[in-house]
């Protein structure tokens, strides 16, 4: 039985998001699930691209540029245009592109990553290198090296500034969880002392460069996931309207573990559609 609070969470009528001018979402669980799309997902990201809706679907995967995220959406059944995709590579771009907004020379970074990382930062400006760099960036990349471990281990006790794309500790393979971002991050703090600063979700410094790109206001948006320790609690410090979907991640009998409560939750975006 719902508590009457879940009760009115679960109240969303035509027109109760009528207010909210631009939404962010979540990708994995909320639009696709193990590359299928969740029902309900292609006719909402068609609804605001008919409706000309300023929309972004974040992912915290640093691996793929937007034009190859597109690519991959579109063969799972997804028509997500380039432009409205905001990874974490690109937020983890953006900071640092601020960071480095008063110097007087381009910013030098040694990175652990593949082409969406390595894109992302070469077009904000950086240059790319492992000769005295001011970061040592570390993303996501499924040949993780002995030696390029060792090598930022060696930068960053050396000076250089750890940067991480996103916390995740492990990712998803056809055999099952592989190490990720955050496994190799906590590997060289552990052997640095240096923690890094990472900016990809919960961090809300995620969704407001996504707000940044999309000119949003906080009063004004929503953002959709599926994890409470992600999406909702990020979106909640950002001040965003917040509506967790229970297609992924989160069920409905975690909710009541946390201290704190989405706007709404539903059971998939397709309770969403005629709300927007």
């Amino acid at each position: 039985m719902l508590t009457c609070q879940e009760q009115a969470l679960e109240e969303v009528t035509v027109g109760e998001n009528e207010n909210i001018e631009c939404w962010l979402t979540d990708m994995d669980g909320v639009l696709v699930h193990e590359n299928q799309p969740i029902p309900g997902a292609s006719e909402l990201i068609n609804r605001w691209v008919d409706t000309s809706k300023r929309f972004l679907v974040l992912t915290n995967n640093s691996i793929y540029t937007p034009r190859d995220l597109a690519a991959r959406l579109h063969a799972s059944g997804l028509e997500v245009p380039e432009e409205n995709l905001w990874t974490s590579a690109l937020a983890t771009a953006e900071f640092l592109k601020d960071q480095l907004k008063n110097s007087s020379s381009p910013g030098r970074a040694f990175v652990i990553g593949e082409a969406g990382l390595t894109t992302a930062l070469h077009e904000a400006g950086l240059i790319l290198t492992d000769t005295n760099p001011d970061y040592v960036v570390l993303g996501e990349t499924r040949t993780y090296s002995f030696g390029t471990i060792t090598k930022a281990i060696r930068l960053i006790l050396d000076g250089a500034r750890f940067i991480a794309t996103n916390p995740d500790v492990t990712g998803p393979s056809a055999e099952g969880p592989i190490p990720a971002t955050g496994a190799i991050a906590a590997l060289i703090t552990a052997a640095t002392d240096r923690v890094p600063y990472i900016v990809g979700k919960p961090n809300p410094m995620m969704f407001r460069s996504a707000m940044n790109k999309i000119d949003a206001h906080s009063e004004t948006t929503g953002m959709i996931g599926d994890r409470m320790d992600t999406d909702i609690i990020a979106g909640i410090e950002a001040g965003l309207t917040t509506v967790l979907v229970l297609s992924g991640i989160t069920q409905r009998e975690d909710i009541s573990r946390y201290p704190f409560r989405p706007s709404q939750v539903l059971n998939s975006v397709a309770d969403l559609i005629n709300t927007v």
